[in-house]
């Protein structure tokens, strides 16, 4: 078994092996996977005859400014399709510890469309190079997109959207260069994500009050990237856990197993070194001030209520300091809204195409 572990493991490695006790306790760990065994199968509108994660493009490598080498996929309109948004590149940016794969019905919905859609591996993440320590930070994602758009979309009007930490480099990206914004990115969407202020102790430790949560998640991430090996044991132990962590976590409805095991696939093969050296930016992020900048395009910002690790007061803070932004509310959805409720989320990106090729930009 390979040392590549998940934010899932993390969660499991903080609590030790009391805290999964007590997860197992509470949840009813066995209970809770044969009922997930239970559950309905992906219907029509899920499209099972594309297994998910199974959509490919050729990939093409964009180097960062510190050397690090992007995946990058490019899908093109077949030739002579009319494009739901004539010459608009969509560039998809996702969140920690997943790959561009989470956008899977995005990208099947964005394809059939006709609409040209940029998607790539945040440094560090599924089939992109390891970062050093140093630009394992939200700064830096800012840097990578932009690089990303220089070589991939050198021309023609861009709408960015991001997922959680993809979300955050859109914001980074909005704070390094607002005059892309009503120039050449001509909408943004901003799913599942926060410019600020995360609880990031939360995310590791649910059940310690959150004074000293963030303190303690630091002090446990810190010691146990150091001890890769425990982490495997632990990951082992708990795989149980880890997959009842994941529909707990990451979801807000009963979502087909199959939704569940993709995202855990995503977070077991993220290394957990990965996850430790990217933990600490989440703490120190504040760039509320800059997202104003984004009252300049159609922005659409768009979160489930019941989602546990970026709350939907995130995005109504991002929805009050965004002048003219559309917040929409999924009710009852998760964190992975994209996959949850994935015809709302295509249909909101729909939403922002239109309103993108039709709004008068601002300079």
């Amino acid at each position: 078994m390979s040392p590549r572990r998940t934010l899932g493991t993390a969660a499991i490695g903080a609590a030790g092996a009391a805290g999964l006790a007590t997860i197992g306790a509470a949840v009813g760990v066995t209970r809770h996977r044969r009922a997930l065994s239970r559950r309905p199968g992906p219907g029509p509108e899920d499209h099972p005859d594309v297994p998910l994660g199974s959509l490919r493009s050729a990939p093409l490598t964009v180097v960062a400014d510190d050397g690090v080498p992007l995946h990058v996929e490019v899908d093109e309109p077949e030739t002579g399709a009319a494009g739901a948004a004539g010459d608009v590149t969509v560039v998809l940016v996702h969140g920690y510890a997943l790959t561009l794969d989470c956008w899977h019905f995005q990208r099947l919905h964005l394809r059939r469309a006709g609409v040209r859609t940029v998607l790539y591996d945040q440094r560090s993440h599924g089939r992109s190079g390891r970062s050093d320590l140093e630009h394992a930070t939200i700064d830096q994602l800012g840097l990578d997109l932009k690089r990303i758009l220089d070589e991939v979309v050198p021309d023609g009007p861009v709408v960015v959207v991001g997922h959680s930490m993809g979300g955050m480099t859109v914001v980074a990206l909005v704070e390094q260069h607002p005059e892309l914004f009503g120039d050449r990115v001509v909408g943004v969407g901003l799913v599942s994500t926060t410019a600020g202020g995360l609880d990031v102790g939360r995310l590791l430790l649910p059940v310690v009050p959150a004074k000293i949560g963030l303190p303690l998640a630091q002090r446990t991430i810190a010691t146990l990237a150091r001890r890769p090996t425990s982490v495997d044991r632990l990951r082992r132990l708990g795989k149980a856990v880890a997959m009842v962590a994941t529909d707990l976590f990451a979801f807000g409805d009963d979502v087909p197993a199959a939704y569940v095991e993709f995202v855990d696939g995503m977070l077991s093969a993220t290394p957990y070194e990965v996850v430790a050296e990217f933990f600490p930016a989440f703490g120190g992020l504040d760039k509320f001030d800059a997202v104003e900048v984004l009252g300049r395009v159609p922005t659409t910002i768009v979160c489930g209520t019941a989602d546990r690790l970026t709350s939907i007061g995130h995005s109504r803070k991002l929805h009050s300091r965004i002048r003219g932004s559309r917040l929409v509310e999924v009710d009852g959805a998760g964190h992975m809204v994209v996959l949850e409720r994935h015809e709302q989320v295509d249909a909101e990106i729909d939403r922002l195409l239109a309103a993108a090729g039709t709004k008068e930009l601002a300079g």
